[in-house]
């Protein structure tokens, strides 16, 4: 096991609707159960058939936590990614493990259907109380200079690549040229 825990892949619907919750520090967490059914091949069957279900508690933070929360419900077929915990507890009657994931990454799964991206159009900032801005920002994705113009509205200077030598380790002037990777 890593320092960082065991990663799992798993594949499941929305259990339940997810949960907005916030740290006392501002930090946004959703929470929800994603039931991911098992599959068997069956020769006496002939196909295949239900093998149970796991139940996973889901917590997802930050940044994921509020796409999660405008993106998914309860009913969505997901794809998921993250550390899995496994807790013991004790509620003085009964005693068991919950299986818990922290999610890296998450997202609907599309064998099972269509969604549309939209990228997140906040406006960057060191203020974590803004909310959702409801104005399209610029292209935040697009390298300056793509198309030659300023916010301002003036032409800005575009900068050319410029072509590095790589080889033997040195350049026809005799310069040690070293190798970028």
């Amino acid at each position: 096991m890593s320092d960082t825990g065991d990663t799992i892949t798993i594949t499941g619907n929305v259990a339940t609707p997810p949960e907005l919750k916030q740290t006392p520090t501002g930090v946004a967490i959703v929470t929800f159960r994603v039931a991911s059914g098992q599959r068997r091949y069956s020769r006496e069957a002939g196909g295949w058939t239900d093998a149970g279900t796991n139940w996973y508690t889901v917590s997802v933070f930050r940044t994921l936590a509020e796409h999660a929360y405008r993106s998914l419900q309860k009913g969505d077929r997901v794809i998921l990614t993250g550390r899995l915990r496994l807790r013991e507890w004790d509620n003085g009657t009964r005693r068991g493990t919950a299986i818990e994931i922290d999610v890296d990454a998450i997202g609907h799964d599309l064998r099972w259907g269509t969604t549309t991206f939209q990228k997140d159009s906040r406006a960057t900032t060191t203020d974590r109380s803004q909310t959702w801005s409801t104005e399209p920002a610029g292209d935040v994705w697009a390298a300056p200079g793509v198309d030659g113009a300023h916010e301002s509205g003036e032409e800005e200077e575009v900068v050319k690549p410029v072509l590095v030598a790589v080889g033997s380790g040195s350049d026809t002037a005799g310069v040690d040229v070293e190798t970028p990777f």
